[in-house]
């Protein structure tokens, strides 16, 4: 499947959106639906869609969840966007496999589905999928911490806080680290792994409970900021010191930046870009309704290790290009 590289969106071209050319267009609908709103990460999503559906002349339709593992809300609103006569739809997939069948149901009524975010599983069951290549952000911060690991002469004892079964994001940013970081799912050097629904006091819940199973552990993998963010928590209220444990993770929004990544709790993140997926995918909708190509195949919308201490041999950018490229508060 081929890949389109996009740059971070500060830099991002007026040449990439197309502005509507006034009333002699057709009207268009397109729906949006994420996975909550408590991350700033879908919020962002669904405001720079709002923007852009109004530089587009489009009509736009929202609805989210109440976690990253609500499939319910999310087969609703497709059902009714569908009902509503959307062109298109936008959705982040809060199961990879279980919104396969709704996905589809809406397929068949014509209406064309790009995946944001998380891809389905099969990738075939939607018309395209505008995401972060979330293997490379798992790769990017894997071959960081066992850099920084080598560099600090750390026998990693590793903990993994994961996103939950079912979602294909999770599982290749999970992939990614192991490679990056040179180990396989069997290796010792993992002292254990639990899931967090990307949510930070589940995340907070799973880094205690991995600390009391083995308190040594001093590199730590959080599916993203939020998880992370419960994992500092949980090494502060034991006491640990941040120089003392690697912590890396996936997102790039702004509150983890500014507060962890800076001071040095987050080690490294890889930051991604949601505003991305929002602009490129309601463009491509609103393209297609109106008579252009149809979109298919994956487009990278990109992502940047971000890192206040950066590695030996691993390229990265400073923690001011990550504030300059966050995201939320």
């Amino acid at each position: 499947m081929s890949a389109r590289h996009l740059v971070p969106a500060a830099v991002l071209t007026a040449g990439l959106l197309l502005t509507s050319c006034g009333s002699e267009q057709p009207d268009v609908t397109i729906g949006l639906i994420t996975k909550q709103e408590a991350n700033p990460y879908w919020v962002t999503m669904r405001e720079v869609a709002e923007q852009t559906a109004a530089e587009e002349n489009v009509e736009l339709l929202t609805a989210t969840g109440t976690s990253d593992v609500d499939v319910d809300s999310q087969v609703e609103a497709l059902r009714e966007m569908t009902a509503q006569g959307a062109d298109g739809i936008l959705i982040a997939p809060t199961d990879s496999t279980a919104l396969v069948p709704a996905i589809e149901e809406a397929r068949e009524a014509g209406v064309t589905v790009i995946a944001v975010d998380t891809p389905t599983e099969p990738e075939s069951a939607v018309d395209a999928v505008f995401a972060t290549d979330n293997h490379e952000a798992g790769e990017l911060v894997g071959a960081y911490a066992r850099a920084k690991a080598e560099e600090l002469g750390l026998e990693p004892r590793i903990a993994i806080l994961d996103l939950a079964p079912g979602i294909s994001s999770g599982e290749q940013r999970r992939a990614g680290f192991l490679e990056g970081f040179g180990i396989e799912e069997d290796d010792p050097r993992i002292s254990g792994s639990l899931d967090t629904e990307g949510d930070r006091e589940l995340g907070e819940t799973a880094m205690r409970d991995l600390l009391a199973q083995d308190p040594g552990i001093n590199v730590v993998y959080a599916v993203n900021e939020p998880a992370a963010l419960g994992a500092v928590a949980a090494l502060e209220e034991v006491g640990r010191d941040q120089d003392d444990v690697l912590l890396v993770t996936v997102d790039g929004g702004c509150e983890a930046i500014k507060d962890a990544v800076r001071p040095g709790a987050i080690d490294a993140t890889a930051q991604q870009f949601p505003e991305n997926m929002a602009r490129e995918g309601v463009t491509a909708l609103a393209e297609h309704a109106r008579g252009g190509a149809a979109p298919s195949g994956f487009l990278n919308t990109g992502v940047v290790l971000i890192t206040g201490n950066p590695a030996p041999g691993i390229e990265s950018r400073d923690v001011a290009f990550g504030v300059r490229n966050c995201w939320g508060d």
